[in-house]
């Protein structure tokens, strides 16, 4: 993304970048150039609004896009996403660190930053998901994949009946201990007793280093996927993130991505990823999660086959 003038706008808590302005823009943003991959508008960096959706992001054919129907990364401004460079290593440990430490920094308290929409948008798909795989009294493992400093994982933790034990798993250590200290901080009890909560450093690719294979009953991915395929050099380390989801799921479990992309791409790139011959076996399906702003959200389902 190319930005000519001043990246800050009306209602981003970070200082203007250009040192010489001491006030913000008005709520206009001059866009030179707004970058699309995989032929789908970017839509990576949204915040929750107070309806439990992100900002969605347009194809601009004009230089000028008005504050209402930017992409919500310009309304936190272009700090971490502006230049080609950093949009095309969202697969890379090092640019999460970056983003979520400077974001921590431009405010004085912490808030959780939501890729796409909040818990609100999305628990509907997610708890009656984890209502067919009861074992009786036994927890349901979760897994919140790319969890970031997102409140989904503490949420299902609050609000699931069954005893769950949530895993909320980032590759960036700067995330999970800001969301620890939060934690630690704002103590969230949970609707069943048993339940449990855990923020682990981990890299989606390296899941089997953790979790045995057929262990795990629910993950996760909201926008992890997404920023994997929408990477330089990450669609074959998307494809590897999704056998080991597989690999570690139970026969009874399931994979919930949650994205903008189209079900004619997202569809075929999943079934033809989730088989292998004489390995595994998927069945995959698509729910539209909700539109806003212009912007179609999906909820994809990829559940293991048993190879018979």
């Amino acid at each position: 993304m190319m930005v000519s003038g001043r990246c800050c706008v009306l209602g981003c808590k970070s200082r203007p970048h250009d040192k010489r302005q001491q006030e913000k823009m008005d709520p206009v943003v001059f866009v030179s150039h707004m970058e699309t991959l995989r032929g789908r508008p970017c839509s990576q960096h949204h915040q929750e609004t107070p309806d439990g959706m992100g900002g969605s992001c347009k194809k601009e054919t004009s230089p000028l896009t008005t504050y209402r129907n930017i992409p919500m990364s310009a309304k936190i401004c272009f700090l971490h996403f502006h230049t080609a460079d950093l949009i095309e290593n969202m697969d890379k440990k090092a640019t999460w660190d970056r983003f979520y430490a400077e974001n921590r920094n431009r405010t004085t308290t912490f808030k959780n930053f939501e890729w796409f929409f909040g818990f609100d948008a999305i628990r509907d798909f997610i708890m009656p998901s984890l209502q067919t795989k009861s074992h009786g009294d036994a927890l349901l493992h979760v897994l919140d994949m790319g969890c970031g400093t997102s409140a989904i994982g503490p949420c299902i933790y609050r609000h699931s009946h069954l005893p769950v034990r949530v895993t909320c798993a980032d590759i960036s250590p700067i995330a999970v201990r800001q969301m620890l200290e939060h934690i630690q901080a704002n103590t969230i009890q949970p609707h069943n007793a048993s339940s449990q909560l855990e923020f682990v450093e981990l890299d989606c690719m390296e899941l089997q280093t953790r979790y045995v294979c057929r262990s795990v009953d629910l993950i996760v991915d909201k926008g992890t996927t997404d920023a994997l395929l929408r990477s330089k050099e990450g669609k074959g380390k998307a494809g590897l993130v999704l056998k080991q989801c597989l690999k570690v799921l139970r026969s009874s479990g399931s994979l919930l991505q949650f994205s903008d992309e189209d079900p004619d791409a997202r569809l075929l790139w999943l079934e033809t990823e989730a088989q292998e011959a004489g390995v595994m076996s998927s069945d995959v399906s698509v729910q539209e999660v909700g539109e806003l702003r212009g912007m179609t959200y999906y909820c994809y389902q990829v559940t293991p086959c048993p190879i018979v």
